[in-house]
């Protein structure tokens, strides 16, 4: 049977286990008390909009939603119990659980055709790496990678100094000197910085993932758990990939820029210190346009007027990523992701973060995009650094402009997560496919 017959019979398997789950919540409904399952829909519909409310207010009503986000299940498991309904509704539950399992398997892409190419190389001669100690909770310390490094002939320098230092006029005078590789032992900010220079003096570039997210160093294949693991491309074992290299005004990233809602959440004063307690009290207003500069967003005369959040990334994120905190299948496909979300209410931006709608959400590709807005200057967030930047904003791509060199022996590609889709799993398991199986 082949990989697509396969995702067909998961499919099936997935929607019978899903009507049996709705049978079983309809049995039980006719031969207990009707009322019962009516109050605990009512409750869940409750449950819902409280969620979706204590999003959009603040003050005492922000409080009032919490309090029955916290009430609601407690009183429906209270509600089920002296009713004898717990036993019933978990094996229904259960059933449910198996269908959402046989759904994931039928609609996760099948493997195979994502990996980039890659050419064997010989081990540098006088590697240049910079690594920030602070990054990552100290991961630079925790993992010996200054010693390691050295150990390998890198010439290391640790940008632990009080005073700010220009992290692309260090890799610029590396290479002058004779550097023929490049890395960086820190976040994607610092990723980016040295991936610029990398890119325009042709030289390559080593990442190690002593950064917190380190989503560069996952869209790699390399160890995010362990960046020592990631010196290896300073041996004999190494190859390289050959990526894009995106560009906002000047300035490299090689994960995304956000304009918007999330670029002014990060913005805010306190946002470094509680994130959470930050978002929630500046969201309201977001939603509601009463902060925030108006932008417009041209992508080869696509346009769209005042989103509330754009997303630009280089290469595109997998279908249904709004936030970019998840993986990009390719680094070369020599095109920007570009998407834009305009909510109308507090429900419809959770329920497009949730995956719930896609009303409201544009994803578009393309190698070139520009960001203007009525105000001169716009925050911007780039690979996670809160910056300030003139408009309008041009984002550029820069195809396979950077060489990457990498263990050959990495975790890899982690396997694409599905995107749920009712139409697209009854279209797997049509049984007017069948002509594809073996």
């Amino acid at each position: 049977m082949t990989g697509s017959g396969r995702r067909a019979w998961w499919a099936r398997l997935a929607l019978v286990l899903a009507a049996l789950a709705l049978g079983g919540l309809v049995a039980v409904a006719a031969t207990r008390a009707l009322w019962l399952f009516l109050v605990a829909a009512l409750a869940v519909v409750v449950f819902v909009a409280a969620g979706y409310s204590f999003l959009a207010v603040r003050g005492w009503r922000r409080t009032v939603c919490l309090v029955v986000l916290l009430a609601i299940p407690t009183g429906l498991v209270v509600l089920l119990a002296s009713n004898d309904l717990v036993l019933p509704l978990l094996a229904c539950a259960g059933v449910s659980g198996l269908a959402v399992g046989a759904s994931r398997v039928a609609l996760t892409p099948e493997a195979g055709a994502e990996s980039m190419p890659e050419r064997v190389v010989p081990p540098p001669r006088h590697p240049f790496i910079v690594m920030n100690p602070r990054s990552g909770g100290g991961k630079v310390a925790r993992f010996d990678l200054r010693a390691k490094a050295e150990a390998l002939g890198a010439e290391v320098v640790m940008l632990d100094g009080p005073e700010m230092v220009d992290v692309a006029e260090l890799a610029r005078e590396a290479v002058a000197r004779g550097a023929d590789l490049l890395g960086a032992a820190g976040g994607d900010g610092t990723q980016a910085l040295v991936a610029g220079v990398a890119a325009d003096l042709d030289v390559p570039m080593v990442v190690i993932s002593a950064g917190t997210r380190n989503h560069f160093a996952l869209d790699l294949g390399l160890d995010r758990e362990d960046p020592s693991s990631c010196l290896a491309a300073l041996g004999e074992d190494a190859v390289e990939l050959r990526i894009d290299l995106g560009v906002i005004g000047g300035r490299a990233f090689v994960n995304n820029a956000s304009f918007g809602a999330y670029a002014v959440v990060v913005q805010t004063p306190g946002y470094r210190e509680d994130k959470t307690r930050t978002t929630l009290d500046v969201l309201p207003d977001l939603l509601s346009g009463a902060k925030g500069p108006r932008l417009r967003v041209d992508v080869g005369g696509l346009v769209a007027q005042h989103p509330q959040a754009v997303l630009v990334s280089d290469n595109p994120y997998g279908i249904g990523d709004l936030a970019g905190l998840g993986r990009r299948p390719r680094l070369d496909t020599g095109r920007l992701g570009v998407v834009w979300v305009t909510a109308g209410s507090a429900r419809q931006a959770v329920g497009m973060l949730r995956g719930a709608t896609r009303h409201g959400l544009v994803a578009v590709t393309a190698p070139e995009v520009v960001i203007s807005s009525e105000a001169p200057e716009i925050p911007v967030g780039i690979d996670g650094e809160a910056l300030v930047v003139p408009t309008p904003v041009r984002c550029t791509v820069r195809p396979r402009a950077l060489r990457v060199r990498v263990p050959r022996d990495r975790p890899g590609v982690p396997p694409r997560r599905p995107t749920w889709s009712w139409v697209e799993l009854v279209h797997l398991a049509s049984f007017s496919r069948t002509g594809s199986l073996s």
